[in-house]
């Protein structure tokens, strides 16, 4: 499937629970080139966000961003310092006796002494991967590379009419180099008669001899091999984009086989049309090989 490398997604989501908020960004890579960036209170749940980013997005480098503000009603533990407290007793009740204060010691009193009392927030001990929130995180992150997804066909559908037009035009362009090749042998094969014509006259050739050397010679100018191969190459291109998986490395592999068999016709091929031809198409592949850049 032509689908392109880049592409932007970016949502919020607000519940009882937190506000979480994911954003996407691809841009081509030869491979995938994940970063991540995340909260610590995340840390936990990295392993899982890059499995489901790897499930959807085969190449390109993805920066996936995710923030997050949490929403619970807090809670406190207050623990008494009680060494504190017996010492603080004993010296009380020590002023008492000598008459320095009266009465008990009362709670308003106490909390007067920040070293009797330890008040803290109490921590959630569920961990971050189990909890609500981390199902909440990984319905936010599958709606944003949803997003992505959409932005990287739609693209994909404008390379897409590029490359086939392209594909269109080396197709072309190599059968008429295959016309130029066989009007260019043909010729060859006339000159060749001709001059084998002038030594038979002149009793100069050995004629089992020289008529092994033309179908040599013709036989290495010969390029159908090449054509068929050419074609071949074009029609595994067209599979490859209907296919639904990714295609991209593919499609640069195939690139580099068009054109091996673009200079082994041109190195072979006689005829003085096939070298203008094949400097056209030379040309051509390496614009659709920069197009191919960007397919996934």
């Amino acid at each position: 499937m032509i689908k392109s490398m880049t592409g932007f997604a970016a949502l919020t989501r607000d519940d009882e629970l937190a506000t979480i908020g994911v954003t996407i960004k691809s841009v081509n890579h030869r491979f995938l080139d994940l970063q991540l960036r995340v909260p610590p209170s995340l840390a936990p749940l990295e392993n899982r966000i890059r499995t489901l980013v790897q499930s959807r997005v085969a190449r390109g480098r993805v920066e996936v961003a995710i923030t997050l503000q949490q929403r619970r009603a807090s809670s406190y533990e207050v623990e008494l310092n009680e060494p504190f407290l017996e010492s603080l007793k004993g010296a009380v009740d020590t002023a008492r006796g000598r008459g320095f204060v009266d009465g008990a010691l009362t709670a308003g009193e106490l909390l007067r002494f920040p070293q009797a009392l330890t008040i803290r927030e109490k921590a959630d001990e569920t961990p971050i991967e189990e909890s609500p929130l981390a199902a909440r995180i990984e319905e936010a992150l599958t709606s944003a590379l949803d997003e992505l997804d959409t932005m990287r066909v739609r693209e994909g559908g404008y390379l897409r009419v590029d490359l086939d037009a392209r594909k269109s035009r080396l197709g072309q362009l190599f059968e008429q180099v295959a016309a130029a090749a066989e009007e260019g042998l043909s010729g060859l094969q006339t000159r060749l008669a001709e001059r084998v014509r002038e030594l038979r006259a002149e009793s100069l050739a050995d004629e089992a001899l020289v008529a092994q050397e033309i179908a040599r010679f013709v036989g290495r100018s010969d390029i159908t091999e090449e054509v068929v191969r050419f074609r071949g190459h074009l029609e595994h291109w067209q599979s490859l984009s209907d296919s639904p998986e990714p295609c991209g490395r593919k499609l640069d592999f195939l690139i580099q086989e068009m054109n091996r068999e673009v200079n082994t016709a041109g190195s072979k091929a006689e005829g003085p049309a096939v070298s203008e031809l094949i400097v056209t198409l030379k040309a051509d592949l390496e614009k659709m090989r920069e197009q191919a850049q960007n397919v996934e």
